[in-house]
C-alpha cells in the first residue's frame, strides 16, 4: 500500500490559491486536472471547488466504499431509507399502547425492545398490538398523510435529552 506523507497546510494553502483564481485560470486548471474543457454551465464558484475537492481526494484518499455504494444507489434513483439515517444507535423510543409503557432502542444492527433485537420497528409494532402496523408510524416518527403540514414527534437520544420549551 502506498504511504504518502501529506502537509495539511499545503493542502489548504493550495485550495486557498485555487479560491483566489479568476474563472481563465480555473478552466486552465480543470483542463490540467481533468483532462478536458470544464462543462459551460459551471460558475467560477463550482469549478474551484470541484478542483479543491480534486486536491484534497488526492492528498487524503477519496470517499469510502459505503458512500460510493450509497451514492450509486441514490443516483439510480433508490429511495434512501430514510428512518436509518434519522435514528443514530442509543436513540430511545418510547411508546405507551393500552396503559403499557413500551420503551424501544435503535442499535447499530436494529432495535432491542424487551431484551430481544429486531430488525425492524414493524415487527415490534405487530407484536405489541397483534396487528399490522407501520413501526415508524407507531412510534411517531411518520406522520399520517392526512397530517403531512404537521411536524412529527420527534425521538430522545442521549445527546438531546432537553425539555422543548413550551409556547
Amino acid at each position: 500500500m502506498d504511504q504518502r506523507t501529506v502537509d495539511p497546510a499545503a493542502i489548504e494553502a493550495e485550495v486557498g490559491q485555487v479560491r483566489s483564481l479568476g474563472i481563465d485560470a480555473l478552466r486552465g486548471r480543470w483542463r490540467m486536472m481533468f483532462g478536458a474543457t470544464p462543462p459551460k454551465g459551471l460558475t467560477k464558484d463550482i469549478i474551484g471547488r470541484m478542483i479543491a475537492y480534486r486536491i484534497q481526494e488526492e492528498a487524503f484518499g477519496g470517499l469510502d466504499r459505503e458512500t460510493v455504494k450509497l451514492l450509486d444507489r441514490l443516483a439510480s434513483g433508490e429511495k434512501p431509507n430514510e428512518l436509518k439515517r434519522r435514528l443514530k444507535a442509543g436513540t430511545v423510543l418510547i411508546r405507551e399502547y393500552q396503559g403499557e409503557r413500551h420503551t424501544v432502542t435503535v442499535v447499530p444492527d436494529g432495535f432491542i425492545w424487551r431484551d430481544t433485537t429486531y430488525s425492524s420497528l414493524s415487527t415490534i409494532a405487530r407484536a405489541i398490538t397483534g396487528t399490522a402496523w407501520n413501526g415508524p408510524r407507531f412510534f411517531g416518527l411518520r406522520v399520517p398523510s392526512d397530517l403531512k403540514g404537521v411536524e412529527a414527534p420527534k425521538a430522545s437520544s442521549p445527546q438531546s435529552m432537553k425539555q422543548p420549551k413550551r409556547r
